[in-house]
């Protein structure tokens, strides 16, 4: 027989990006041990609505712990306290009754909350825009064995493309690194034949708009590796400034 159990529930409230924000406390009861994260918030904002009041704005999308969206601290940690875990796929049966649970939005510089819980993780997007093309022939359709890979590189591509962008490293930092995310993003062409033409320039325009956007430097805390959901090796960081240097000195 499942169980429930009762929450007290302190979460970040913000109506808009220029507004301040607070902690506000809700208790849940009949929290079922089964429920994901994000449905437990589903119930906190049926009880809320139907009082009348608000609900609290979360990002969601997929639930299947793929598309990123869900990104958000829970007791201090991006994603909550399971590692390799998405807040989506995170359960009730991690909780016990009685818990007390404190939920905030990502926070960094480059990530300006938009409202409660969600922030404008378009950053992210734009570091990638940068990177610019991949130059494939696409006009005849190849076997796919026809550019051999070998199972090193190919093996460490598709670790670093399961990346989905969710920020929870540059929310684990303590200076609002996104090193790891773009290290990955650089890493998983870099280790394929496809990404070599624009490997020099991809690594340089991409570093470049990190820095624009306002993502503070790494010290080699490696609390991004540890806080991200798919696991993604600090191994990422270290490529990356071996690209970028190695990028900088073709370039002069």
């Amino acid at each position: 027989m499942s169980k429930t159990m009762t929450l007290t529930l302190q979460i970040w409230r913000q109506r808009s990006a220029n507004t301040p924000g607070s902690m506000q406390t809700y208790k849940l009861e009949g929290v079922n041990e089964h429920m994901s994260f994000l449905e437990m918030l589903d119930v906190l904002n049926t009880k809320l609505t139907k009082e009348g009041q608000d609900p609290v704005a979360f990002d969601h999308d997929c639930r299947e712990g793929i598309c990123g969206s869900c990104a958000m601290v829970i007791d201090g940690r991006p994603h909550g306290p399971r590692k390799g875990t998405t807040a989506c796929q995170l359960h009730m049966r991690t909780y016990k009754d009685g818990d007390t649970i404190t939920i905030e939005p990502w926070r960094a510089k480059a990530f300006p909350v938009i409202k409660d819980l969600v922030v404008d993780r378009g950053a992210l997007d734009r570091i990638v825009a940068a990177g610019g093309f991949v130059s494939v022939n696409t006009g005849v359709t190849v076997d796919a064995n026809a550019i051999p890979v070998g199972k090193k590189n190919a093996d460490e591509a598709m670790d670093y493309a399961a990346c989905i962008g969710c920020g929870a490293c540059v929310a684990a930092c303590p200076n609002a690194s996104a090193m790891l995310f773009t290290g990955a993003k650089v890493g998983h062409l870099v280790k394929l034949p496809q990404g070599q033409v624009e490997r020099r320039g991809r690594v340089l325009r991409m570093v470049e708009q990190m820095d624009r956007e306002g993502f503070g430097a790494c010290t080699n805390h490696r609390e991004c590796s540890e806080a991200c959901p798919k696991e993604i090796s600090f191994d990422a960081i270290e490529l990356l400034n071996r690209e970028y240097m190695r990028a900088q000195v073709t370039n002069e």
